[in-house]
């Protein structure tokens, strides 16, 4: 299994950012455009909730492909934690935890994955995998902080 691991501060509210990243909406903006994802069932648009699926069809690797995942666990604004119900992965984890720290948020990121396919699916995924997720979650997460800080604007102190 492959762990791969992010934290970003972001200059915003712990509230704004956790909701920013639990928007359907936004996270179909926030990634690499040249895999055309987008929500093609369950929950499609707006912000998911505990319990909710979401499909989303995306080409990685020159594939397209559909991966669903469900919220498993959820406390707002602190964490939530989505797990793959089907898709190309043996198992998917991915884990996103907020701390708000002065006037910034700490988004923690941790994406636990594991190909199928024994032997060959490990050794694909340490040559190709580890590397091709580590850069979709860093890129996502750096837009994904830009969008926020963009948007959120603190009210001027008096």
């Amino acid at each position: 299994m492959i762990i791969i691991r992010s934290e970003i501060e972001i200059e915003a509210p712990i509230e704004i950012c956790f909701d920013y990243a639990r928007d359907i909406d936004i996270h179909t903006r926030t990634v690499w455009k040249h895999t055309r994802e987008r929500a093609v069932a369950g929950r499609t648009s707006g912000m998911i909730e505990a319990g909710e699926e979401v499909t989303f069809e995306a080409t990685h690797l020159l594939v397209r492909q559909r991966l669903t995942s469900r919220v498993t666990a959820y406390k707002r604004p602190l964490y939530f934690v989505d797990e793959m119900v089907s898709g190309a992965f043996k198992r998917l984890k991915h884990s996103r935890e907020f701390t708000a720290r002065q006037d910034v948020t700490i988004m923690r990121d941790e994406l636990a994955f594991e190909a199928p396919f024994g032997m060959i699916g490990r050794l694909v995924e340490r040559l190709v995998l580890k590397r091709y997720m580590a850069r979709f979650i860093h890129d996502r997460n750096r837009q994904l902080k830009l969008l926020i800080e963009q948007s959120y604007k603190p009210l001027a102190q008096p």
